[in-house]
């Protein structure tokens, strides 16, 4: 449910900001670059974004295309695949090629969220071309859909993600067979071709294309991940790389569900004390609330629908990604105290792009097939329940619910793993500046350290950020802007285990 991760801006009102839709027209690319484009020697033929669906265009400055990369990296001559790209050129005269940005999932579209992005980045683009991307198995990019919208609603309401009984825990395995049979379906050969790897090599073809000798990268959640791969590939081609909310490239699928139950708790209890509440006592109130509504789900204002206990843990999620959703997430759980279940359900459809109309976004899909991909793990029911009173322990709130999606992520998934962690270690690559944020929720701050770590010495450049949400950059730290800004645009490489408080 929650074991990767996905990088999260909010609104006003404190829910997920929309994501926008961007169709992308154009024709493909190839590994050559032509001088046809005297800005980046891009091999791209870039045209007008196109609308699709009920979202509109992005604006003038954006523009579109499509690169073709090969389905499967051993048969690079084989069968292709088209990768849907997005851009805005560089506003200012000293251009020093394209910054790339991936920001998370696995899963998340490029193309749809660099648009809403462009004003937290509006420095680094005088100088960049900004540009991003839909991986493999994502969105425009043969997106994968394994599950109707109307049986996404269907098992929201009947499936219990901390079964009590054996009843209920048959059912829990057999809805996760029931999606990956789905998600084979949907993706045919896919499947086995959307992995991390597949993805850091595409990357490489995307810095081919527009033109630049070496990847100016910014990765975003498990888009440090995808970084770090990268980097491990092709260390010599790495340029300026930025990585902010780092996963932890030493946890294995267990150790990512441990590290998330820990940085929910640690959030969580960040919120308790704003609000004047010991976190101990809060998170007891809540952990109490959670099995209330488990035996009973509560009522809300739309209609047909209640609030179970999977939906209301994730509406409780959701505000903990930013400091900003906290006021909503405080209005919602006083609300489902009193009875009423619909501020905390209208939370978790912000998380699960579920619109007022009833259709879903495909995010939580392809972030499946991606990771069920990557991870070799495959725990059973037995082995889950082992590891449950650990779980519990270190969060009575997140605990039970995380535990229990060890056993239900990638069962009886049907393509084998590739690995039990990534592989990271670049050296000779060019310094990579790595961000953890001491307050993260998803990606806890123990990730950032090992990253650089694996990355090597030299290589692997700490700057800490004593704050709050998941991501450093562009969340209100000058301290944090400036560093990283400089970085890109300078070249100024801060000195290891910079501090901003």
């Amino acid at each position: 449910m929650w074991h990767m991760t996905r990088f999260v801006r909010w609104t006003a009102l404190g829910v997920a900001a929309a994501l926008l839709t961007a169709g992308c027209s154009g024709s493909s690319g190839d590994d050559g670059a032509r001088d046809d484009d005297k800005r980046g020697n891009s091999a791209l033929d870039w045209t007008k974004c196109e609308s699709t669906g009920d979202a509109p265009a992005p604006g003038d400055e954006w523009q579109c295309a499509t690169l073709e990369v090969p389905l499967d990296w051993s048969k690079p001559d084989g069968k292709k695949i088209a990768l849907a790209l997005i851009r805005a050129e560089a506003t200012g005269d000293e251009r020093r090629g394209s910054l790339v940005f991936n920001f998370g999932g696995p899963g998340g579209s490029g193309v749809s969220m660099l648009p809403s992005y462009a004003d937290t980045v509006a420095e680094l683009r005088e100088h960049y071309d900004l540009v991003s991307w839909d991986p493999r198995g994502v969105a425009a990019s043969e997106g994968v859909r394994c599950r109707e919208d109307k049986d996404i609603q269907a098992a929201e309401a009947s499936v219990d993600t901390t079964p009590d009984t054996p009843a209920e825990e048959r059912t829990f395995l057999s809805d996760a067979s029931d999606f990956g049979k789905g998600c084979a379906k949907s993706a045919g050969e896919l499947l086995g071709h959307v992995s991390t790897t597949d993805t850091a090599r595409d990357l490489d073809r995307i810095r081919q294309a527009v033109g630049d000798d070496k990847l100016n990268y910014f990765g975003i959640s498990y888009g440090t991940e995808l970084g770090g791969v990268y980097a491990h590939l092709f260390p010599e081609k790495v340029g300026r790389m930025t990585l902010d909310a780092v996963v932890d490239p030493g946890a294995d699928m267990v150790g990512h569900a441990r590290n998330q139950t820990l940085g929910f708790q640690r959030a969580l209890d960040a919120y308790l004390k704003s609000t004047g509440k010991d976190p101990e006592e809060g998170s007891r109130e809540i952990a109490d609330l959670l099995r209330r509504i488990d035996a009973e789900p509560l009522p809300t204002s739309t209609k047909g629908r209640e609030l179970t206990q999977s939906l209301a843990l994730t509406g409780i999620i959701l505000p903990l990604y930013s400091k900003d959703g906290w006021p909503a997430l405080t209005s919602a759980l006083q609300a489902a105290e009193e009875g009423d279940g619909s501020e905390l359900l209208a939370l978790a459809d912000g998380y699960n792009e579920r619109d007022a109309s009833g259709r879903y976004g495909t995010t939580t899909h392809s972030q499946r097939v991606i990771s069920c991909l990557d991870d070799k793990a495959r725990p059973s029911l037995e082995e889950t329940k082992k590891l449950l009173p650990e779980f519990e322990k270190i969060s009575p709130v997140f605990g039970p619910a995380l535990g229990w999606d060890i056993a239900g992520w990638c069962h009886d998934w049907p393509v084998p793993g590739q690995h039990d962690t990534p592989e990271v270690s670049a050296p000779g690559a060019a310094p990579i500046l790595v961000i953890g944020n001491t307050g993260d929720p998803a990606t806890p701050y123990e990730g950032a350290r090992r990253m650089a770590d694996e990355l090597g010495k030299n290589v692997g450049i700490v700057l800490t950020w004593k704050g709050e949400g998941h991501g450093a950059y562009g969340n209100g730290s000058d301290c944090v802007d400036s560093t990283v800004n400089a970085y890109l645009i300078e070249g100024t490489v801060p000195k290891d285990g910079k501090v901003c408080s």
